[in-house]
């Protein structure tokens, strides 16, 4: 039976703030009758009102789901409820039907039973409706062929009946009965055959043709062709259904697709988002052909724009993802790329990332044109809009996104510098980082756009107000700037951005106010600024410095200076020194030379002035006057050999990371490619489908089946067929002690966000157990989904219990708790076992995960919580003890192999992992091997910790203390 074809259950949910329900609390609460009385009479149930019956008869169905055996109950409710007519009196004897054993102990059908059967056919000719479908509901349920004989004529007259209520459900009940004793109706799929060519309303249509699907496959197809070109008018419920049909067959029998293919294509038109999502997927399963694969695309991303939810955004974006992973639909989906872009009119940041990372793996130099024109564009509206709280890290999107064409596709360069410069002067420091970084590369590879890049800086120059992007700037500026000319350039904008100098004399005459205010009035040198059009505009600014406004007025390189960040003037030092050496290899004229030269010393000279001075919030590092003087001193002397460090060999350094991550881009792509490629070597067996086991036929996966079992938890692995297979790679917990009156054990499943507990309970006593309770509680950041309900355990009886646990984030839990009972006929309180703890591991949710430098710096500096771990091991290797850590950890190593090969003694690297929760660690490894202790020393050193929340950086620390030591086998 597939999981589809499972009844409903009914749930009971019992009131926990109260004791169970037990034999003498409900005497008590009958009128404190002995239990004979109560057994015979039950005086609610006979003389008590409708309310009182009500609740009377909630404790008898509570007291049998407990184990309880009431055999002289049957007769008084069958003479005193069975006959009321109130709707909940009647909801509450379908449950109690249901449960109650029906049968003497020998298997035979109990007399009472015939007058229940009596009432139900009564029910089955109920005016009211609401009575005959849930009459016909419950039917569903019945296992007794002898209590189902004789409704079965009023079984067949409720499909008759006026109200789509009751017909429906009499399908649902012949069905059922069809499948469990086909004995009893042998023409159910012909009278549901000719009860669908009649009926008009939509749910009934679908369950009679669900019926048929699963009894009778053929005249469910019979009907089909029949009204095959009016499935577009039909109601969406019963379009599932066929879409259902049409794949199962399609995949059992592939020379139907012709004839129901064209149907399929007319679904995808349905109004009804999930007709259309259905029908694209199996149409792609049915179909390999471009023009199929077309369809289906355009119909997601049509879905993806509709749809407001953006969790059906996310899940259809995957499926495009999947049909882009197979080498012969990418072709068709690259012509569709200006489509998916479509979808980066939603404001979710998380689609519209997927969307850009699917839209670059697409590109081609086909489309790449009108790629990079619709990412500029949107660019451009992100500097716009009013700031939104995702707004920067869209740009951030964009712009990594451009990068990367650019990168691929030297030609678009050209096109996408221009836009991208403008935000070098933007407040968001990140994206101005992602764009500097950009242009470092294009600059360095591209030489012919190298005067376009250096123009384009020098205009946005003035205006960048992030002092990391100003040192980046400079970097550029001073390393690119060939011509004497943009040489010069470089020079008045550093002075520009200085402002007067000497520095201290200038800032101590405005402290003093010795400067008049008419001296002070300037007018600011015209700059090109950028209109909300895109065009440029020439402005030229008034400034005047006011006490009020002294802060406000002061170049940027000044402010930064003054604000105490003298690691901008370490960099302006460096790009002053490769400009000078450079104009004086470039300028002939000596007099030309040692102007320019005493100019860049004399700005070096003034910077050191005001560190040294009082005037800054924070004194300049000894580093920084360290690096300012060894470029006065190169500049000084200008010997050959400094002039080759410091305008070749640095551009080297640059070219060679550059290569090197250009390289294991590659090769990452090319590990990529290799997953996705189906290579066949030449001794691989062929398989053929008509000799394929049903449990082989991988192409033959039920689709809807395995969507259905996905959606009710029962997800299962390809690697465990065997359905014992998961439990056994299980280590059994044991709970209690073999000499403790309970004894229990359970298997600890973890599931992505939840963890499921099943417990085996045993009662090792000779004593039948009544309210056999397992009481759980939690320590971390778990969460008991609900309390396991009492049980009843007759004398060395057992049962299985199983308890949901919530996980809500990543760190070390425990879950602790005990069995707790009562003796049957004792007059002790209620007993107790205590049971162990359960520790949960966080490495159940934690996952590789990559990062950029960058992207781990930022998090670096903003995460709180550190956990400093010192190296403890027996591990004498150092690429050994990481390879354990990253083992031990989930962790990836971010730093390059590269840089970690080879052998120096010591060892640095950056790790990094995230959770299922989406909360980031970062660790970073610093070991050294202490040689002077000899060659069999182990390894010693530090790794330190950082995370959000204070849980997982303890819980990663403490998991990095237990599985440092290499354990002998």
């Amino acid at each position: 039976m597939t999981a589809a074809e499972n009844v409903c259950y009914t749930l009971i949910n019992v009131p926990m703030d109260s004791e169970p329900p037990s034999e003498i609390s409900l005497k008590n609460d009958l009128g404190n009758c002995d239990m004979s009385a109560f057994l015979t009479s039950f005086p609610p149930l006979e003389k008590g009102d409708v309310k009182l019956k009500t609740e009377a008869l909630k404790k008898v169905i509570i007291m049998i789901l407990n184990g309880e055996k009431l055999p002289g109950l049957l007769m008084t409710i069958i003479r005193f409820v069975l006959p009321l007519q109130d709707h909940t009196i009647k909801k509450l004897l379908l449950v109690f039907w249901e449960i109650v054993p029906k049968t003497t102990p020998d298997g035979r059908l109990l007399q009472e039973m015939i007058l229940v059967c009596d009432a139900y056919r009564k029910d089955l000719q109920h005016p009211n409706e609401f009575i005959r479908g849930s009459t016909l509901r419950f039917l569903c349920k019945l296992k007794e062929a002898e209590l189902l004989e004789p409704l079965m004529p009023a079984i067949r007259a409720c499909l008759e009946h006026r109200h789509s209520y009751v017909r429906r459900n009499a399908v649902l009940a012949i069905y059922t009965i069809y499948r469990n004793f086909e004995h009893l109706i042998p023409d159910a799929p012909e009278l549901i055959h000719d009860f669908l060519v009649n009926e008009k309303d939509a749910s009934c249509k679908r369950n009679a043709f669900m019926m048929l699907i699963h009894a009778d496959q053929d005249r469910a197809l019979d009907y089909l062709s029949t009204c095959i070109d009016q499935v577009q008018t039909f109601g969406d419920i019963l379009q599932l259904v066929i879409v259902e049909l049409i794949y199962k067959v399609c995949h059992a029998n592939p020379s139907e697709r012709a004839r129901f293919i064209r149907c399929i294509y007319n679904l995808l038109q349905s109004s009804s988002p999930a007709v259309k999502y259905e029908a694209a997927g199996t149409l792609v399963t049915l179909s390999s052909a471009p023009t199929a694969i077309k369809a289906a695309a355009q119909c997601y991303i049509d879905l993806i724009i509709k749809e407001s939810d953006n969790n059906v955004k996310l899940i259809v974006l995957d499926r495009l993802v999947e049909l882009k992973e197979h080498p012969s639909h990418e072709r068709v989906l690259q012509d569709l790329v200006m489509d998916i872009l479509r979808v980066l009119s939603t404001p979710d940041l998380e689609v519209r990332k997927k969307t850009l990372q699917l839209a670059l793996d697409l590109v081609s130099s086909r489309n790449v044109e009108e790629l990079v024109i619709v990412l500029k564009k949107e660019v451009i509206k992100t500097n716009n809009v009013t700031e939104h709280e995702d707004t920067d890290k869209y740009r951030q999107l964009l712009v990594r996104t451009l990068h990367s064409c650019s990168v691929r596709f030297p030609d678009m360069a050209a096109n996408v510098i221009p836009v991208l410069m403008e935000f070098l002067s933007d407040n968001n420091e990140a994206a101005a980082a992602d764009v500097l970084e950009f242009v470092r590369e294009a600059i360095q590879r591209f030489d012919n756009l190298r005067p376009l890049i250096v123009e384009k800086m020098l205009e946005v120059f003035h205006s960048i107000k992030s002092v990391k992007i100003y040192r980046g700037a400079l970097w550029i500026l001073g390393e690119y700037c060939s011509t004497k000319e943009d040489i010069q350039s470089v020079m008045t904008e550093v002075r520009r951005s200085l402002g007067e100098i000497p520095i201290v004399e200038s800032e101590i005459k405005k402290e003093a106010g010795e400067l008049k205010p008419e001296e002070e009035v300037s007018v600011g040198p015209a700059q090109k600024l950028v209109t909300e059009m895109g065009t440029y505009a020439t402005q030229s600014a008034l400034s005047s410095s006011r006490p009020a406004k002294k802060e406000e007025d002061r170049p940027p390189l000044r402010g930064f200076l003054l604000d105490g960040d003298f690691f901008v003037a370490a960099s302006l030092a460096t790009t002053l020194t490769k400009i000078a050496l450079r104009y004086m290899s470039l300028v002939q004229e000596k007099k030309k030379q040692n102007s320019f030269n005493a100019e860049a010393m004399l700005l070096m000279a003034t910077i050191l002035h005001l560190g040294k001075s009082s005037l800054p919030k924070k004194p300049i590092t000894d580093d920084d006057v360290d690096r300012i003087s060894l470029c006065l001193k190169v500049l000084s002397e200008c010997s050959p050999l400094m002039n080759d460090i410091f305008n070749k060999e640095c551009r080297q350094s640059l070219s060679h990371m550059l290569s090197a991550k250009l390289e294991e881009e590659k090769l990452s792509q090319k590990k990529e490619s290799e997953k996705r490629n189906v290579t066949i070597q030449p001794d691989d067996p062929i398989s053929f489908m008509q000799l394929t086991a049903k449990n082989e036929m991988s192409s033959k996966e039920d689709q809807f089946q395995l969507s259905l079992l996905a959606a009710m938890g029962n997800t299962q692995r390809k690697e465990a067929a065997d359905p014992l297979a998961s439990k056994l790679n299980k280590v059994v917990t044991q709970l209690t002690g073999f000499s403790d009156p309970v004894y229990a054990e359970a298997y600890v499943h973890v599931n992505q966000y939840d963890i499921v507990l099943d417990v085996l309970v045993v009662n090792q006593t000779s004593d039948t157990l009544q309210n056999c309770t397992l009481e759980l509680a939690t320590l971390g950041d778990l969460k008991l989904v609900e309390k396991p309900s009492p049980l009843t355990l007759a004398p060395h009886d057992f049962a299985n219990i199983k308890a949901n646990v919530k996980v809500a984030s990543t760190e070390n839990g425990i879950i602790f708790g005990n069995v707790v009972y009562d003796v049957s006929g004792a007059a002790s309180d209620r007993n107790c076992v205590v049971l162990s703890d359960i520790h949960i591991d966080i490495m159940d949710y934690i996952q590789p995960a990559s990062c950029t430098d960058a992207e781990f710096r930022q998090m670096w500096a903003e995460f709180e919580w550190e956990n400093k771990v010192t190296v403890n091991t027996n591990i004498i290797d150092l690429n050994e003890y990481l390879q354990h850590i990253l083992k031990s950890t989930n962790m990836k190593c971010l730093t390059p192999e590269k840089a970690l090969s080879g052998y120096c003694g010591f060892m640095a690297a950056n790790l990094y992992a995230r959770s299922i929760f989406g909360e980031d660690a970062l660790a970073n490894v610093s070991i050294e091997k202490p040689i002077h202790l000899g060659p069999e020393a182990p390894v010693t050193g530090h790794i330190r910790i950082r995370a959000k929340s204070q849980g997982m950086a303890l819980s990663l620390g403490d998991k990095i203390n237990l599985s440092q030591k290499k354990t002998s086998l």
